[in-house]
């Protein structure tokens, strides 16, 4: 028998019977259902590691400006494109400095131009010899002294063009607000939390594993990933050492819908060989309480057995203790 993923067992209901179903037959029950010849199957091995699914893209944004919070913009829970505004500071004191830095710009670029009139006028002398060539070199020196005045006045004016941005807190990028740790009055310090963004578009799935767990594993590997009770692929991103003889294993998993939240606890199925198993598909499965069982059909009647159930994954679940291959259970579809 050819070996398959145990996630990609959605199928073997009739193939599992030789590639046809036996007729209905009735349950103990009201409920009516099919047989389904029981065998074992070759499924991939794997090793399940533990780990949280995290956003890839998370920013806990701050300033680098001391100033009183004038407004926020957000809540948390709001969701923000690239470039909207979060929180605005009072900037009032960088208007005033603004102020200076042009009227310093401006007188440095009209003694440049005072310079460069009177620059040129000595070389025209000193080539007619009515000007000495300490007079030029003396004219000389004062363009370039008016040329790097004006140089730093227009550096003045981008570092605090720099410096006014932080001002406003701009989401990086597009997300959910997730935290807010100010309100308008609070004062800002550098460095200091502001609001906190996170996109879970993409999720990670880290986990830590024995080098025997992650051999053969490479970036791009596809691997299964289990986050709350969904089954979906995922790609490894990387598998790098981190210390005490463990591995850790990144794996990446589109979230555009949503349907995951980050934080969530979730596994990877670490493939490490095959092995032989017992499936049976989802609708032989019942359960009473913390029991669990399958009607086992034999001479066209059904009785209840327990079972010890193990993995479940598209639409099949591994049986560890309970049934033999050659019994038959009855399928019911309102299990399903």
């Amino acid at each position: 028998m050819r070996t398959i993923p145990f996630f990609a067992l959605s199928a073997l209901v009739l193939a599992a019977c030789g590639g046809e179903a036996a007729p209905p037959v009735a349950d103990r029950g009201t409920q009516a259902g099919t047989a389904v010849l029981v065998t074992d199957t070759t499924v991939i091995d794997a090793f399940e590691a533990a780990g949280v699914a995290a956003p890839v893209r998370s920013a806990t944004l701050s300033t680098k400006l001391m100033a009183t919070v004038v407004a926020v913009e957000v809540h948390e829970g709001d969701r923000v494109a690239a470039g909207d505004l979060l929180v605005r500071l009072d900037a009032r004191d960088l208007a005033a400095r603004r102020e200076q830095v042009d009227a310093a710009l401006a007188e440095a670029t009209a003694v440049l131009g005072d310079a460069e009139v009177q620059a040129g006028r000595i070389r025209a002398l000193y080539a007619d010899s009515a000007a000495t060539k300490a007079q030029l070199d003396q004219a000389e020196t004062g363009l370039a002294r008016a040329t790097a005045a004006v140089a730093t006045a227009r550096g003045m004016a981008a570092e605090l063009a720099a410096t006014a941005s932080y001002a406003e807190v701009r989401a990086p990028f597009a997300g959910i607000v997730t935290r807010r740790f100010v309100d308008p009055g609070s004062f800002a310090a550098p460095g200091s939390p502001l609001v906190s963004v996170e996109d879970p578009s993409r999720l990670r799935v880290s986990v830590s594993a024995a080098p025997d767990a992650v051999r053969g594993l490479r970036s791009g590997s596809t691997v299964t990933a289990t986050i709350g009770d969904s089954t979906v692929p995922a790609v490894v991103e990387g598998v790098v050492p981190s210390g005490g003889n463990l591995y850790t294993i990144n794996a990446l998993v589109p979230n555009s819908d949503g349907r995951f939240l980050s934080g969530s606890a979730a596994t990877l199925a670490l493939p490490h060989g095959t092995r032989r198993a017992i499936l049976v598909p989802s609708g032989a499965i019942g359960r009473q309480g913390e029991l669990t069982g399958v009607e086992v059909v034999a001479a066209g009647q059904s009785s209840l057995r327990w079972v010890k159930p193990g993995r479940s994954a598209g639409g099949m679940v591994e049986i560890l203790s309970g049934l033999a291959p050659g019994d038959s259970v009855l399928v019911i579809a309102e299990r399903s």
